[in-house]
């Protein structure tokens, strides 16, 4: 706990409580990710079978898991009969089959609540067997054969309420736990309207917005400071970058070594020293998400004279939150172009697992993930100016010399 100077017994002198853990923000997941359905109040089949009719559409805008439980596997453990197959049975601790289409990976240890979600981490949305798993939102199915009012511990953000055929009232035990909180009503067989009711709160629940400029770099083939330059009038470049995220942003920091605190403070932009050291642009983002996980980061690099709003517009237009990413292909080849792109929440995990396999390049990450890739509506717009001779040849075009 914080000292409260207000306090009557503050001393100034005595310090603060040491911290046991680092005061790190978290990223905001639920039992298996940051978007999961619970469907509960009927048959485990009669909830497998809304989920198999949900999943066509879904699936053209969102990743989906589905999250169950093997009921012949829950038997035979309880006889002490669970039969192991292929190699785990050999005495392997796990096992990895590529079965070309998708792949499986079978373990004998148990799914605890932080490796769910981190398996589950480039799915943007889990619907969930409620009779099995809890989950953090809720979609109610009243089936008479299945009531919930022993389970209404469960029930803590429900969606929806779904009545099956033959179904009319919404029990008195139910409208008095849900009390004055305004729950849809839909059919159970309208599938399109339960679609379209995931899909409208799965977009609402979007993360926002925040923006980084990358302006940390030693800028050792310029010879000077890229951020520094000027290309439009006077403006240095690093704030032109960040006055064209301004118009999508919540905010917009600029990413920075922490000697460059104070010169970034002066000239009124937000610094955000990076926390991670050393990796090139990786500082900048990961020093991103350790300051908020829970929020989109725009990226921008500050060696992008040409940029226009039209193209971040463009970007932030055709934005994918389901995906890990959202970014252009590069001019120059058909491979993601990093720094300048949209990072979604999910895309912080990912990024420190390339890291601690020894891999600090951003492009590495996009390749490797599930992103939304855009042709580049001016390709040009993308290009980097790294030396003094490229400066020149813009301000050249740009009439600015």
């Amino acid at each position: 706990m914080k000292p409260n100077p207000t306090d009557p017994a503050y001393d100034p002198a005595t310090p603060a409580p040491r911290r046991k853990h680092a005061a790190l923000a978290r990223p905001d997941l639920g039992e298996f990710g940051r978007h999961e359905l619970a469907i509960l109040g009927a048959p485990c089949g009669r909830i497998k079978e809304l989920a198999a009719r949900l999943l066509p559409l879904l699936a053209p805008t969102l990743r989906v898991a589905y999250v169950d439980a093997n009921h012949a596997a829950a038997a035979d453990v309880r006889n002490g009969t669970a039969p192991e197959t292929g190699m785990l049975a050999a005495g392997a601790s796990a096992e990895l089959t590529d079965n070309i289409s998708f792949a499986r990976l079978d373990v004998r240890r148990p799914l605890d609540r932080f490796s769910q979600p981190e398996l589950l981490a480039q799915q943007s949305l889990a619907l969930v067997n409620g009779n099995h798993f809890r989950a953090r939102q809720q979609l109610v199915i009243l089936d008479p054969a299945k009531p919930l009012d022993k389970k209404l511990d469960r029930l803590t953000n429900v969606r929806a309420l779904l009545l099956p055929e033959g179904v009319t009232e919404v029990p008195a035990y139910l409208r008095a736990h849900l009390a004055a909180a305004n729950v849809p009503v839909l059919y159970l067989a309208d599938t399109a309207a339960l679609a379209e009711l995931v899909l409208r709160e799965w977009h609402a629940a979007a993360p926002p917005l925040r923006g980084l400029v990358l302006a940390g770099g030693r800028s050792q083939r310029m010879g000077q400071d890229k951020g520094q330059l000027a290309y439009h009038g006077q403006q240095q470049q690093r704030a032109y970058a960040a006055e064209l995220l301004a118009p999508f942003c919540h905010d917009v920091h600029v990413s920075c070594r922490p000697d460059q605190i104070t010169e970034l403070e002066y000239a009124g932009l937000r610094p955000l020293p990076d926390s991670f050291t050393d990796l090139g642009p990786l500082s900048g983002l990961l020093s991103a998400f350790r300051l908020d996980p829970n929020v989109a980061w725009l990226v921008v690099a500050c060696d992008l004279p040409l940029l226009s709003e039209a193209t971040l517009s463009y970007l932030v237009q055709h934005r994918q939150p389901g995906r890990l990413a959202t970014t252009f292909q590069s001019p120059e080849n058909e491979w993601p172009e990093p720094l300048i792109t949209i990072w979604e929440p999910a895309s912080y995990g990912q990024l420190l697992r390339f890291l601690g396999l020894g891999y600090s390049c951003p492009r590495k990450t996009l390749i490797n993930s599930d992103i939304e890739l855009l042709a580049p509506p001016a390709a040009g717009e993308l290009r980097n100016v790294n030396t003094p001779e490229e400066a020149a040849q813009v301000r050249s075009e740009l009439g600015t010399m």
